[in-house]
């Protein structure tokens, strides 16, 4: 404990020190930096607005339920738990919203119950695709994201269904 305590005023230590090793005016590249942030932030803006606005439409109106409803008898055939595909869908979108649809799964079924095993590992084995790509392509300004989309909704299948196995296999 008392190492990671220190870690991070060592970093920051360490960094001034090379600053100054290397002639670099630190606090003029601190605040450089720091204006390229706040300009960053105000360039994804819209599209965090965008995002949380469509989390709340999917939430409220019920359109996830819907989905889920179909999605459900198949994904019980299989031995995922229907109560974890809301989760699977918001997931892609939002980490805040998934983590609150984690935390109502605990509260129903305990974390060590199975399907709380199985959203623990798979929120480790996913990630939020929709969200990354709009903040990540935004912020350097990329309008064609080409393969990327694709290729992360591949992963995150693959990553359901190694959560599913691994679930499987160590907690039965």
């Amino acid at each position: 404990m008392f190492i990671s305590d220190l870690i991070m005023p060592i970093a920051f230590v360490g960094i001034i020190l090379y600053g100054y090793s290397k002639n670099i005016d630190i606090y003029e590249t601190f605040i450089e930096g720091a204006k390229d942030g706040i300009m960053t932030v105000f360039q994804i803006f819209p599209t965090l607005v965008g995002l949380m606005v469509a989390v709340g439409i999917l939430r409220e109106s019920g359109a996830l339920d819907f989905f889920c409803k179909y999605i459900g008898p198949f994904s019980e055939k299989v031995g995922f738990p229907k109560d974890a595909i809301p989760l699977t869908f918001m997931r892609l979108i939002s980490s805040s919203a998934s983590t609150g649809l984690l935390l109502d799964i605990f509260k129903k079924y305990g974390p060590d119950s199975f399907i709380g095993r199985l959203v623990s590992v798979m929120m480790s084995c996913t990630e939020t695709v929709f969200y990354t790509i709009s903040i990540y392509f935004m912020s350097i300004k990329i309008k064609k994201i080409r393969y990327t989309l694709k290729g992360a909704l591949i992963a995150n299948l693959f990553g359901i269904i190694a959560s599913l196995y691994i679930t499987k296999i160590f907690f039965g």
